[in-house]
């Protein structure tokens, strides 16, 4: 298996969706115009690529200067535990430099994971969580 890498590569709204999908990461598949907003407001994407099938992706908000803010990282099932979330992970933290902080919220099913790409758990947070 090889798998590319892309940096800000144009992505179609269904094909993310299919990665939502097929990694259990809850999102609002169902909302395809939602999906393709979230898409084109970020300004950070990396994807990854099994020939012409997308199979992980990370999505991030950032000012390149203080902070990232590391809003999805989705890999298909059938690619997981062979180092996408990681490599996905490592390319954003060269993107943005050390000079900037990588932060993200965090699915319930997936504490266990950052901790062993380098995350760093904190306990000093906030959200105001919306409404749908």
């Amino acid at each position: 298996m090889e798998i590319v890498y892309k940096y800000n590569e144009p992505v179609k709204a269904e094909d993310v969706i299919q990665v939502f999908r097929n990694s259990g990461i809850t999102r609002p598949i169902g909302q395809k115009e939602r999906i393709q907003k979230m898409l084109d407001h970020a300004n950070l994407i990396l994807t990854a690529w099994d020939h012409n099938r997308l199979v992980g992706i990370a999505r991030a908000l950032t000012d390149f200067s203080y902070c990232c803010y590391l809003s999805d990282l989705a890999v298909d099932q059938d690619y997981q535990k062979s180092g996408i979330g990681k490599e996905l992970i490592e390319r954003i933290r060269e993107i943005i430099g050390e000079e900037v902080a990588l932060i993200l919220l965090s699915a319930p099913s997936a504490m266990d994971y950052y901790p062993k790409v380098g995350f760093e758990k904190v306990d000093n947070g906030f959200i105001i969580r919306r409404k749908r």
